[in-house]
């Protein structure tokens, strides 16, 4: 749904706000938990698919990696969801640079599991620098660049805003009590303010408006379709943005006109 008018006066919307959640949760206050507990939830998700009518599960969370995505208990998960029909979007990680000797380094190889899952929809974090026009636009420094170890595949799949994006705010959350300064307005209309590769997994919302339009489409075409509608940033290269930055607009298009295409087709 719409966000409430903040202090700024300000009314803030959502990629699909006509769009069902069900949220599961499986951190903690402080935002620990147990990967066990992840793949719980994924499971439960699989089992109420049809009854809830889950199509999309957003994964905006993740672990270093450990060992393949063939072995990793997560990756697994993750990909029974995906067998399952459902499309899933992960965020990349936020290990896109260290500090060494007060000097910042870029880091390669960070994307988290379980986004070295080859089949999920892996999302990193860009930055727009407040600008409207593509070429301002850049991969956010912490934002976790590929290839990923141990299989060196090339990750991310897409980038989307990821700095500074307003959401819901519960009340009583800890968060804004441990860090009043990502709060923005005040009393019920206050929303959050956060930066990093889990905002960007707004792309579900993508996801949502591509299945409204095509409903019948599965996993690997979905992301297809985003992949295809992105638009390319120059200078940075597949490890680090994928197929480049997330574009609504030009994957509603494409796949509108790939069906028309194909109705054509099968008229002749």
């Amino acid at each position: 749904k719409d966000l409430e008018p903040d202090g700024t006066g300000q009314t803030y919307g959502g990629v699909a706000p006509g769009a069902r959640i069900i949220s599961l949760k499986v951190l903690t206050a402080d935002g620990s938990g147990e990967t066990s507990d992840v793949i719980a939830a994924l499971e439960w998700a699989i089992a109420n698919r049809r009854a809830r009518n889950i199509r999309i599960v957003t994964v905006a969370l993740g672990h270093p990696v450990f060992e393949s995505y063939k072995t990793d208990p997560l990756c697994k998960a993750v990909q029974k969801a995906i067998n399952a029909g459902m499309v899933v979007v992960v965020s990349g990680g936020n290990f896109g640079r260290i500090t060494i000797d007060g000097r910042v380094v870029t880091v390669y190889g960070g994307i988290s599991s379980p986004g070295n899952l080859p089949a999920a929809i892996t999302v990193g974090a860009m930055t727009t620098h407040d600008s409207l026009r593509s070429r301002d636009w850049d991969v956010a420094t912490y934002s976790s660049r590929g290839p990923t170890r141990i299989d060196h595949l090339i990750k991310p799949d897409l980038l989307a805003p990821g700095n500074k994006i307003r959401s819901l705010l519960a009340p009583g959350a800890r968060i804004a009590a441990d860090h009043p300064e990502l709060v923005v307005g005040y009393g019920t209309g206050a929303t959050l303010e956060l930066s990093g590769t889990s905002m960007s997994a707004v792309v579900a919302g993508a996801v949502a408006l591509l299945l409204e339009s095509q409903p019948k489409a599965e996993p690997e075409s979905v992301r297809a379709g985003l992949q295809a509608g992105a638009e390319q940033m120059p200078g940075l290269g597949l490890i680090r943005e994928g197929a480049g930055s997330l574009s609504v607009v030009g994957s509603l298009f494409l796949a509108a006109r790939y069906v028309e295409d194909m109705s054509a087709v099968a008229g002749a």
